[in-house]
């Protein structure tokens, strides 16, 4: 598995992580994922305290216990569960970031976290106070590094100016490039890497019926998916070949597919060794599928 630089920070990410959020089994099944994971050379986690109430964290600091040295453990804040329960509001403040930090540590049972990532953000945010408190976590110790996790051109361009971010999170796929237009060259101009979620658009890049997705209708998606079909090769397969569409961006430093299988898993660790995609290839993908753009937040 390769790794790639995080940005400017001294993090070595695999080019395949792993998004935690798809853990749905018991501490003992999901720790025999997470091993695997690590055996088949995937080193970064994504979790958040938004997760099933922070459970996610607790099964992923448990599973992970032993082989810290080994592994980059980011997660999220800035969501914060109502005390009844019944959803959650958005929290971007200086005093709820710095005491969510110490929670999401004692249920990941570590010191530090490698990479904390605010968990969205709009252009109304308190941005200085909320920067504020991803640089002093840093300055203690809590925290090595800090990003953003937001599909939101504004907010971008504001944490470029106005912070230290190392990476940031967002949304791409085959059938959603919108940050082509607005995200990626002016973070890789500024050497923030990118983090992808979402690179086989809630699987139907990797199997599922097509369905309409986002601004594509069902016909457009049937077509995409055609198009993958197109690239198979024997040791190359289409859920791989969406995957590999995504890292051939120069910005994009790591994926983090979900896996709700050891074979999924498996098969999205692979993608990493797969041919990558010819030029002719991804031409052909690109021209076959229309790039839509942000309509707002812009």
């Amino acid at each position: 598995m390769r790794t790639n630089q995080l940005g400017p920070s001294d993090l070595h990410v695999s080019e395949i992580g792993l998004g935690c959020m798809s853990l749905r089994g018991s501490d003992r099944e999901n720790a025999d994922t997470l091993h695997r994971a690590v055996e088949l050379g995937v080193n970064f986690f994504d979790t958040a305290d938004l997760y099933d109430h922070g459970q996610n964290e607790v099964t992923l600091g448990k599973a992970l216990k032993g082989l810290r040295d080994k592994v980059v453990i980011a997660s999220k804040v800035g969501n914060r569960w109502r005390e009844d329960g019944s959803g959650w509001d958005w929290d971007p403040s200086k005093a709820y970031i710095e005491a969510s930090v110490h929670q999401s540590l004692k249920r990941l049972g570590t010191d530090h976290l490698d990479l904390y990532q605010l968990h969205g953000g709009t252009i109304d945010d308190p941005i200085d106070e909320t920067i504020e408190a991803f640089e002093e976590l840093v300055q203690e110790g809590w925290i090595r590094y800090y990003g953003i996790s937001s599909i939101r051109p504004n907010v971008i361009r504001e944490y470029l100016k106005r912070s230290n971010i190392v990476s940031v999170m967002m949304q791409y796929s085959l059938l959603d490039r919108r940050p082509e237009e607005s995200a990626f060259e002016l973070l890789h101009r500024h050497g923030v890497g990118v983090i992808v979620r979402g690179p086989v658009a809630k699987g139907l890049l990797a199997g599922k019926p097509p369905k309409a997705y986002l601004e594509h209708d069902q016909d457009e998606v049937a077509h995409a998916q055609s198009l993958l079909k197109a690239c198979d090769k024997p040791n190359r397969s289409s859920a791989q070949s969406a995957l590999l569409f995504a890292l051939a961006q120069p910005a994009v430093a790591t994926l983090v597919p979900g896996a709700s299988s050891l074979a999924q898993l498996e098969e999205n660790a692979a993608a990493a060794n797969a041919p990558a995609l010819s030029e002719a290839e991804l031409e052909r993908l690109r021209e076959g599928v229309t790039a839509h753009i942000y309509r707002q937040h812009r």
